[in-house]
């Protein structure tokens, strides 16, 4: 089976359609699938959902897709660094569905692996609960989430084989294996594709039955916060 595509749009072909749901990989800035998400924007797609742990900054990341207005509602955790993201949320054009990150997590490893739900504590007696099941374990409520089954994951890893095999860098292994594993189809981005064999099976973090398509590229990898010192005259 083929999994290496030439470019993003070549990898995306035939799996777009408005009104889907992508779950997209990555923390912050660290380890955003930015090749995928500048080809969705460019296919036009719209009316999207976008499970995500955050939106990006205002001119990259998700950021892309809410400037031509392509995302109709983004579940999320955190939108704190994205000025438009805010705008169009307070001025009702865009639909939000806050979760914990953890639970967020959580919902796309259970839909990867099969579970339509389960209870957590998190968020139990605050908004997060309302209009959510409540049940009693062991004299504690647990609120009942349900897990995530994308139309689509778009993820970015440090490395992978021909075979779909993935390796994460540091941070970008928060986000990345769960949403690779929600989605009916997952592509992912990667900055080298080594040979078959070449990896140490133990080092592995996600296995390639989860990757349906695989892309190789150059990746611009800002900075969301950059913090600096003064420099100490010697």
């Amino acid at each position: 089976m083929k999994k290496v595509y030439s470019n993003a749009t070549e990898a995306l072909d035939g799996l777009l359609k408005d009104g889907m749901l992508i779950a997209a990989g990555g923390f912050g800035l660290s380890g955003i699938p930015e090749l995928l998400i500048a080809a969705i924007r460019d296919s036009g797609v719209k009316n999207l959902t976008v499970a995500s742990n955050n939106a990006g900054v205002d001119d990259f990341g998700l950021g892309l897709l809410l400037q031509t207005r392509q995302v109709k509602k983004m579940i999320s955790s955190y939108v704190g660094e994205n000025a438009e993201f805010m705008r169009q949320y307070l001025s009702g054009e865009l639909e939000l569905e806050f979760n914990p990150q953890g639970t967020l997590a959580e919902r796309m490893r259970a839909g990867g692996a099969g579970i339509p739900g389960f209870y957590t504590k998190t968020g139990v007696g605050t908004v997060i609960a309302d209009g959510k099941e409540v049940k009693v374990f062991d004299g504690q409520e647990y609120i009942l989430e349900r897990g995530i089954v994308a139309d689509l994951s778009i993820v970015k890893a440090w490395k992978a084989d021909d075979t779909g095999n993935l390796i994460f860098r540091k941070t970008a292994r928060n986000f990345n294996p769960p949403a690779a594993m929600c989605g009916r189809v997952c592509v992912a981005e990667v900055e080298e594709i080594v040979p078959r064999g070449s990896i140490d099976p133990d080092h592995i973090h996600l296995p390639g039955i989860y990757v349906h398509r695989l892309i190789q590229g150059p990746h611009e990898k800002r900075i969301e916060q950059r913090t600096t010192r003064k420099r100490e005259e010697a």
